[in-house]
């Protein structure tokens, strides 16, 4: 026997008894973004390298660390795709949807790929609901992105979910925030940790995301980018909070908190949750009002969010929420011979094209087995065919859960009826 192949890893097989789940959760996905009226779109798995280098940032971990690059046959840099918004920024540019009427707004549910230590809820291929809005630059619009993610884990019934929030300013008043950062780690630089030491001159805000408890408890007395935000970007933030308290949405302002990508400005979001331990994000995004510009397209305010199924589904699993029912086989017909055989080919055609899932046996097993691999199953009825019942031309649907059998001719209109009655 020749030696298996594993999955590599970080990646994972999705298997016919888990896929119900997924197209559970998916399904929640696709309706709560329609009632938003938010229209899916279709990005490729992967893009030309300068994409990720000018949109997501050259300071970033992904770019730095956790990109799959390689040069195809053409010579050209690929990259399999680490995030979504810098795709659909691209196709929004390529395709000049600016020049359409705003707002744009789409989702996405798709792979994304990152080199990192795999762990609960994040792989190296994993899986994200993606949410872009493009056009509008009011709080409003922050407050209906915000608003989508929050319906979509009521919609999956998920409890104790905190919203946090912050603003990370613009271009005008960042610079002197990062100077102010630089200036309060500058004399406790050597205690912060390797990546830390790095990110201190690239991207100090990056330090405050730090997971390391040296960094974060360095970061405890460093100063508030609140401080230093512009009126623009102080009154951004406060029409978001009141729009968010006027729609019954409770937040908690975190000063903290930042965000992986340097395209971020202004608002920044996450939902936490606190049954999965560490790796408690299961959303997250904010505006990113210059990427349109970088990568080529007319000035467009622009936000949006990421959603991880994995992690999701951790939290759903944690909070005993993911459901166990699933689709019933409604007829399994059983056969005794070769006419029987041949009967219940015919039958099971003539159904499925009228509706109904039906399974039959295809392994020549014995009566009795073919009885067990119904109950596995979990099929409502069974159809026993035999000499007898092809003579009569008649049959009797089985209840696999005992309750009362219905007699029936063997024709499929006869069955349906039946079944309906």
């Amino acid at each position: 026997m020749a030696e298996k192949i594993s999955a590599p890893r970080g990646t994972h097989d999705i298997l016919p008894g888990q896929t119900a789940v997924w197209q559970w959760l998916e399904g929640i996905l696709r309706d709560t973004a329609r009632r938003f009226s938010f229209q899916e779109i279709r990005i490729p798995t992967f893009e030309h390298t300068e994409l990720f280098l000018r949109g997501v940032g050259d300071t970033t971990d992904i770019v730095q660390k956790e990109m799959y690059t390689f040069e195809d046959k053409g010579g050209r840099s690929i990259t399999l795709r680490p995030e979504g918004t810098a795709s659909v920024v691209r196709a929004f540019v390529e395709h000049s949807v600016y020049a359409a009427a705003m707002p744009f707004k789409v989702y996405y549910i798709s792979p994304n790929f990152r080199y990192e230590k795999p762990q609960a809820g994040r792989l190296r291929e994993h899986h994200q609901l993606g949410v872009e809005c493009f056009g509008p630059a009011s709080p409003a619009a922050d407050a209906k992105v915000i608003d989508l993610g929050r319906a979509v884990l009521d919609a999956a019934g998920l409890v104790d979910i905190s919203l946090r929030l912050n603003s990370i300013g613009c271009p005008d008043c960042r610079p002197r925030y990062l100077d102010a950062l630089r200036a309060h780690f500058a004399t406790r630089r050597e205690e912060l940790c390797h990546a830390c030491q790095g990110r201190l001159q690239r991207n100090p805000l990056r330090v405050l995301d730090c997971k390391s408890p040296v960094c974060q408890s360095l970061a405890a007395d460093a100063p508030l980018l609140r401080e230093y935000l512009c009126p623009a970007c102080v009154s951004h933030q406060e029409g978001l909070e009141a729009q968010l308290s006027a729609m019954g949405i409770a937040y908690q302002y975190d000063p903290r908190l930042v965000r992986g990508f340097d395209y971020y400005t202004q608002t920044v979001f996450e939902f936490t949750t606190d049954c999965i331990g560490a790796q408690n994000a299961v959303c997250g995004g904010g505006r990113y009002n210059f990427l349109v510009e970088t990568l080529g397209g007319p000035s467009t305010p622009a936000l949006g969010f990421g959603m991880g199924l994995e992690r999701l589904l951790l939290v759903l699993e944690a909070q005993g929420l993911i459901p166990t029912k699933r689709d019933r086989c409604q007829i399994f017909i059983a056969t005794r011979g070769q006419r029987a055989n041949l009967m219940a080919a015919a039958l099971t055609t003539q159904l499925r094209t009228a509706g109904l899932q039906i399974e039959r046996d295809l392994m020549g097993r014995s009566l009795k087995a073919q009885m067990k691999a119904a109950d596995r199953l979990d099929a409502s009825f069974t159809l026993v065919l035999g000499d007898d019942e092809l003579e009569a031309g008649r049959g009797v649907l089985k209840r696999m859960d005992g309750d009362g059998d219905i007699p029936c001719t063997l024709e499929a209109e006869a069955i349906v009826t039946a079944l309906a009655e």
